[in-house]
């Protein structure tokens, strides 16, 4: 990062646009500008044959700031220690968490679907059939909570977990009036706010997903 640093305050001078082309990292075809370890991008103009960056988004990349005098401009670069201690952007949820938390809202949703429909057509749903939807759900949310990169998946992380929960608790349900009766009365069993809770969360975590933006779930928690 000192590297970085260095070289680019050796460089910056008076021209408003800077030459890419002394970054080792960019290609004469390249259209986007990055720094190494920084969020962000800088769009890239071609003039006769040079590649060229705006210095006030360079300035925007790096955290830096510029100043004016006379006819010279002044890019000043953070320090390493000021630069690390800065909070991270929040890049709202990556492309790997949003297929995994799609995968665990299938599975839920089936696992779910199943249930309501033993109850509804007094048809029992195989225990082993669910307990091997309970794994399966259970696999995925690992899955999804490894996946989790940016600040956006860490905060909807414990939405899904949730969501697994709650899934869970409606099952047990079921499983404890299947063993105390032979048949389940559907009123009965939708008295409960369980099942909305289950399918308005799942509703919300999708549009989620839909956004690529961390958005809190009440229905949730």
């Amino acid at each position: 990062m000192k590297t970085i640093f260095a070289v680019l305050a050796a460089i910056l001078a008076t021209p408003l646009m800077l030459p890419v082309n002394i970054s080792a990292q960019t290609a004469q075809k390249a259209s986007t500008f990055v720094i190494a370890g920084h969020p962000g991008e800088a769009k890239i103009v071609q003039i006769d044959g040079k590649s060229y960056v705006e210095i006030e988004t360079l300035a925007r990349l790096t955290q830096g700031t510029l100043t004016f005098k006379a006819n010279q401009t002044t890019l000043t670069l953070p320090s390493s220690d000021a630069v690390a201690q800065a909070p991270h952007a929040r890049a709202g949820l990556s492309a790997a968490f949003i297929r995994a938390s799609i995968e665990e809202l299938s599975v839920i949703r089936e696992w779910r679907t199943a249930v309501v429909t033993a109850v509804q057509n007094n048809a029992p749903a195989s225990e082993d059939w669910l307990a091997a939807q309970r794994r399966l759900a259970e696999k995925n949310l690992a899955l999804a909570s490894t996946a989790a990169s940016t600040d956006d998946d860490r905060s909807a992380s414990p939405l899904l977990s949730a969501e697994f929960n709650n899934m869970q608790k409606l099952n047990d349900l079921y499983l404890t009036m299947r063993k105390q009766a032979a048949f389940i009365s559907p009123d009965e069993f939708h008295n409960g706010p369980l099942e909305d809770q289950i399918q308005s969360c799942a509703q919300g975590f999708a549009a989620m997903t839909e956004s690529h933006e961390f958005q809190d779930q009440t229905a949730c928690h």
